[in-house]
């Protein structure tokens, strides 16, 4: 039994479409993602890829096809994808904290509030995960008083704080100054280290040579080509692809 569990993808994406209007966003959208793998999306700016992750945990509802999490169909109004969402992180470019609560009670807040867990055991994993993330100093800190990479990986935490099957990053270091990215890509590759299911829309091509399993290529709302990061960074296959490659390498 365990090993038919192990084959089933943990993701799956199949003949998705999304439209905004006329606009063609997602199209004919197939992809799988296992358990324990970290797969980085890159593409040109405008190419789909956080509307992609944003279709994964049901925050923008299909026109056609199906998104599978879990083998269940992710779908914005049913049920169960409230359910569905607590074990699915996300992390957004904006840190989106509560500024008027401590960094430990914006960790502490969901797992009390959508999981039930007790303040006691939810305070404790606060703190655990604020070592994780390599601030334990900051849990009684405002967000306010805090770096931008510091509120990043507070927002990493509080997702991680859910105890997720799924973590989804979007552009997670865009906003950041260049001297904190770092700071939030070295927790993420603990992460993926550590087995977490990660798919990250990202421009850290170095991150995604480094620690990603798959790198999957999305041009104008399509899946250009996928593979082994270092295979597409040396040989990637399509011209859009290697123009792409090209454009990082002398940026």
């Amino acid at each position: 039994m365990a090993n038919s569990k192990a084959s089933a993808p943990l993701v799956e994406l199949r003949d998705v479409r999304k439209s905004f209007g006329d606009n063609v966003v997602l199209d004919e959208i197939d992809l799988q993602i296992s358990g324990g793998e970290a797969i980085v999306i890159a593409g040109p700016s405008g190419s789909g890829k956080s509307t992609m992750l944003r279709c994964i945990n049901g925050l923008e509802e299909i026109d056609s096809g199906q998104v599978l999490f879990a083998g269940e169909p992710v779908e914005p109004r049913s049920k169960t994808i409230g359910r569905m969402r607590a074990d699915i992180g996300m992390v957004f470019q904006q840190f989106n904290l509560f500024p008027h609560m401590t960094v430990l009670e914006n960790i502490m807040l969901a797992p009390v509030k959508v999981k039930g867990i007790e303040p006691a055991a939810a305070r404790t994993r606060a703190h655990e995960l604020l070592e994780t993330v390599g601030i334990p100093e900051k849990a009684g800190a405002s967000p306010t008083e805090l770096s931008g990479g510091q509120q990043q990986r507070v927002a990493i935490a509080r997702a991680l704080a859910m105890d997720p099957k799924l973590m989804l990053f979007d552009e997670p270091t865009s906003a950041l100054d260049p001297e904190m990215i770092r700071e939030v890509l070295d927790v993420m590759r603990d992460l993926a280290r550590g087995g977490m299911t990660m798919v990250v829309v990202t421009h850290e091509m170095g991150f995604a040579r480094e620690v990603c399993d798959r790198l999957v290529f999305i041009d104008e709302g399509r899946i250009v080509e996928q593979g082994p990061p270092a295979e597409f960074f040396a040989a990637a296959k399509s011209a859009r692809a290697r123009e792409f490659v090209d454009k990082i390498i002398h940026h």
